[in-house]
């Protein structure tokens, strides 16, 4: 029997034995019952209001580690985004200062400055995160700033210091040159991201007027 015919033949046996099921019924002058019905196929079938029907399935262990990791993904975002978002709106101001300071002095005693701001709003939070935690927030910096940790730190406190970050990280499991992907291989962080924007009236800080 082919696939078509076949499930709308288990459509129609749903359809007919279902129950419990409702009928809209008239009384005729003769006794007898007029009653609701469709033509399918050139048939003529009686139409009943069909109750509920409930389909459950099993998670196999793919799908319950799958759930795991999207779950563990979405707490990690809804934790680092808030700080990510912050470190970004800071950082992208600090850059727009710094094109306005040519002097080289100048320059690293303003970053200084700023360097004192951001380890005061950021280290007691920041501490608490886990290692994973850790990788998200500097996959959301990238998303935020549009440069990577390594870059950002190589900028403000120099390429050795870069490096030994770097260097850390490793041994972590992990990278400061992490990228940020939104379209293929960070797209459900993406999601998630904009479901948390959504949630708390959040824009991308490319939209948001300066400090």
């Amino acid at each position: 029997m082919p696939r078509k015919i076949l499930t709308s033949f288990l459509g129609i046996c749903l359809w007919l034995c279902s129950h419990p099921a409702m009928a809209q019924d008239t009384a005729l002058p003769d006794g007898s019952f007029l009653r609701e019905a469709v033509v399918y196929q050139g048939d003529t079938i009686e139409m009943k209001t069909l109750g509920c029907l409930y389909v459950y399935g099993y998670m196999t262990d793919v799908h319950r580690r799958a759930r795991a990791e999207y779950n563990r993904l979405r707490n990690a975002v809804y934790v680092t985004y808030p700080y990510a978002r912050r470190a970004g709106m800071v950082m992208n101001d600090i850059n727009r200062h710094l094109e306005n300071i040519p002097k080289k002095s100048e320059r690293k005693k303003y970053i200084q400055s700023r360097e004192k701001d951001l380890k005061r709003e950021f280290t007691t939070p920041l501490t608490n995160l886990s290692v994973y935690q850790g990788k998200v927030l500097m996959k959301l910096i990238n998303r935020e700033t549009g440069n990577n940790c390594y870059e950002i730190i190589k900028e403000y406190k120099g390429g050795l210091t870069a490096r030994f970050y770097q260097t850390v990280a490793f041994f972590f499991n992990s990278s400061l040159k992490q990228p940020y992907d939104a379209s293929r291989d960070d797209l459900v962080m993406e999601r998630i991201v904009i479901e948390v924007q959504k949630l708390y009236g959040y824009t991308d800080i490319s939209k948001t007027s300066a400090l």
